[in-house]
């Protein structure tokens, strides 16, 4: 892991930020900081449009999930690297002190507000798509909302969850979270990461370990059901059809801003 020094510049672009740090993960993946335009207001778990203006001079730009908090002053991403990608090619290179554009109209469907009460909320994440749950497991609504929070992250290697594990790890120690939240808030979060190819503690793509029963086993909680337990998905396609397929077998209904119900996919981007 590298992080690059937090540096600030004017921004000059239309719409643009300015990066303050970026940290490199392993050869695939990184994060990065950017200032916050002080009129964007956002529902933690949703994305804005960011990118780069492109070699033609036209804007490139995709969707990506806010993974900082509602409440920080500054915007968090999560990406992937995609070395023949039009933009990652390209943003996986920035450093502090270097703009992106940033379009302020953040939407989404991983939002508290799409879903009915529950006693439990689970967070089904793979690869990059951790990002979105990054932002809501620092949010106090989470913790206000739902006796348990369980946030499931599969990924192909041991380093590719290097980031949600510390991020994990941070929000138990964190003074401001506590604050925040309440002192004692980090009980109620239980972190279950897998691997699919290198050896790790846990082995298997979570849909495999629910069928068989072993995350229910491991973490003492029966299955999932419309009663007590509340979903959001945000993956790979083939990971979201799956666990769509599987939570509807479990008896929930796909919820949205319009109409909230036991789960939610986040479809505007893979990862």
């Amino acid at each position: 892991m590298t992080e690059t020094s937090p540096a600030v510049k004017t921004p000059t672009l239309p719409d643009s930020q300015t990066v303050t740090a970026v940290t490199h993960w392993t050869d695939r993946l990184f994060s990065f900081r950017v200032t916050r335009p002080a009129s964007l207001r956002f529902r933690s778990g949703e994305f804005v449009m960011i990118g780069l203006m492109g070699d033609n001079g036209k804007p490139l730009l995709r969707a990506y999930s806010i993974a900082s908090p509602s409440w920080d002053e500054e915007l968090e991403f999560y990406s992937i690297k995609v070395q023949d990608g039009p933009l990652t090619s390209r943003l996986q290179h920035i450093q502090p002190g270097d703009e992106i554009i940033l379009r302020p109209k953040p939407v989404g469907t991983l939002v508290h507000d799409a879903l009915l009460p529950g006693r439990r909320i689970w967070f089904f994440a793979t690869g990059t798509g951790f990002a979105p749950f990054a932002s809501l497991l620092r949010d106090p609504q989470t913790y206000e909302d739902y006796d348990e929070v369980i946030i499931t992250h599969t990924c192909r290697e041991r380093g590719e969850l290097t980031y949600g594990a510390q991020l994990i790890d941070g929000i138990r120690k964190d003074p401001l979270l506590a604050e925040l939240i309440g002192e004692g808030f980090h009980e109620k979060l239980r972190y279950y990461p897998t691997t699919t190819r290198e050896d790790s503690p846990k082995m298997g793509r979570i849909t495999d370990l629910m069928r068989d029963g072993t995350v229910f086993a491991d973490l003492g909680v029966p299955p999932l059901s419309a009663e007590c337990d509340r979903a959001m998905v945000c993956g790979n396609l083939a990971f979201n059809l799956e666990i769509k397929d599987m939570l509807e077998g479990y008896g929930l209904d796909e919820g949205a801003n319009s109409k909230p119900a036991h789960y939610v996919v986040e479809k505007a981007f893979l990862d």
